[in-house]
């Protein structure tokens, strides 16, 4: 079968096509003939070495496609059962092996490509809103990369429960995209000073929570745009990870910062499958819905992450098989 290997450390270029034998499912998994993988900044970083991991590897975290086989002992899927999952290390290939209690059935109506392209990011949204920050009616939030796999959804789910939204991006036409998600405030990051416009809009109380998935470049001014008691979740390393920072420097406002992992948030099973559950619903009400912006074939994976970390990308980018 098709997969796509990282040989080595490195960008891009170190992304080559091999041919494996189909893996064979033991006790407590499930062999999944892969429809659609989902690409994740994550990918990245386990690919530059910022999460080591030892090399060759077959990349990816996420994919959705049918069941094909049943190892022993599963109860919990069938030969033929739609399933889609996240987390385990294996995804950029035409098959892969599952541990069965770490997948989860696609329901009627939604479809497989949909779900590789939600799954992660998704339920990454599901536990940032309800979870880490439950975001509550009449909050103001801050969402960084607002037309991007994470913050477009993040910016539709917090609207859904109430929230004021502040999206920041980086481009005119990205400034277009958070708008029609409903975002009620548009900064482009690279033109404007992020904090004071925050400041503005908020009459200077700031925000209640900051979804950070940037990193670096974002991280003081989702800082300053923080109100008493407010929140900073930064959950992702776009451009780079956070510097170290004094304790003593939250203490001017009582602030939180947190540094979330989602598979901390889904651990068990069921943690699993109430997130994902969640998940669904929402997109079932319309109130969240999940933009396909790019794909790409499974072969051209490496065509794919310079796209990603070129900031060429909106929505969520799949890999075909």
């Amino acid at each position: 079968m098709l997969a796509i290997q990282a040989v080595r450390i490195g960008g891009p270029e170190v992304l080559e096509a091999v041919d494996l034998p189909i893996p064979s499912p033991g006790p407590g998994q499930i062999l999944v003939r892969h429809q659609a993988v989902g690409l994740n900044f994550i990918d990245t970083y386990h690919r530059g070495g910022l999460y080591p991991m030892k090399m060759p590897a077959v990349l990816g975290l996420e994919a959705a496609g049918v069941v094909e086989v049943v190892g022993e002992g599963v109860a919990r899927f069938k030969a033929g059962d739609r399933v889609a999952y996240n987390g385990t290390l294996g995804a950029y290939a035409e098959a892969a092996v599952v541990p069965a209690d770490r997948a989860v059935k696609v329901p009627d109506g939604v479809s497989l490509e949909t779900a590789a392209a939600v799954l992660l990011k998704g339920m990454t949204a599901e536990f940032l809103v309800r979870r880490c920050h439950k975001v509550e009616p009449g909050q103001t939030v801050l969402v960084h990369a607002a037309a991007g796999g994470v913050g477009s959804l993040l910016v539709q789910w917090a609207k859904a429960l109430g929230a004021t939204v502040i999206a920041t991006v980086g481009s005119q036409a990205k400034a277009a995209i958070a708008r029609d998600l409903g975002a009620d405030h548009v900064i482009l990051y690279g033109e404007e000073d992020v904090a004071a416009r925050v400041a503005e809009i908020t009459g200077g109380r700031g925000v209640a929570v900051a979804y950070d998935g940037v990193g670096k470049d974002t991280f003081e001014a989702s800082f300053k745009s923080l109100g008493r008691r407010g929140v900073l979740a930064t959950f992702g390393n776009a451009s780079g990870p956070v510097p170290p920072f004094a304790p003593l420097e939250l203490s001017g406002k009582s602030l939180y910062v947190t540094r979330p992992r989602l598979f901390d948030y889904i651990a068990t099973t069921q943690e699993l499958d109430d997130s994902a559950a969640a998940l669904f619903a929402v997109l079932g009400s319309g109130a969240v819905k999940i933009e396909i912006g790019q794909t790409f074939p499974l072969a051209e994976a490496r065509a794919a992450h310079e796209a990603l970390e070129g900031r060429r990308t909106t929505g969520a980018t799949l890999l075909i098989p």
